[in-house]
């Protein structure tokens, strides 16, 4: 089997992954998975009283065929707004082996029989 994919992922603010994961979806995607962060980059030194604050974050992964990882992470910078200093980070990584996403390997093949 020669499928290729691809692992986006995605570190933004607290409340974007929702953002994300929809314009993942409508750029091919079939979903994603959300985790929760903190960051500590040079955008996030906050202070509370003194005392640092790192923000939450949310961490968003997406598995898709290599064939859509550049129209997904398109869909993703313009959701998260990622061209604007500290709104986050995304990048592609290529996947060596990929199990358990039976439903992207084997796609049923269309009916062309005419029935319904």
């Amino acid at each position: 089997m020669n499928n290729t994919f691809d692992l986006i992922v995605t570190m933004v603010r607290l409340g974007y992954s929702e953002k994300i994961i929809k314009a993942s979806r409508e750029a091919g995607a079939e979903g994603g998975t959300i985790l929760m962060g903190r960051g500590t980059g040079v955008h996030e030194r906050k202070k509370l009283l003194g005392i640092p604050v790192e923000p939450e974050k949310e961490i968003i992964l997406i598995v898709v065929p290599a064939s859509l990882s550049q129209k997904v992470l398109e869909a993703i910078v313009t959701a998260g707004e990622l061209d604007k200093p500290g709104a986050g980070i995304a990048f592609i990584l290529e996947l060596k082996q990929v199990a358990g996403i039976c439903h992207l390997l084997y796609q049923p093949e269309p009916d062309r029989s005419g029935s319904a």
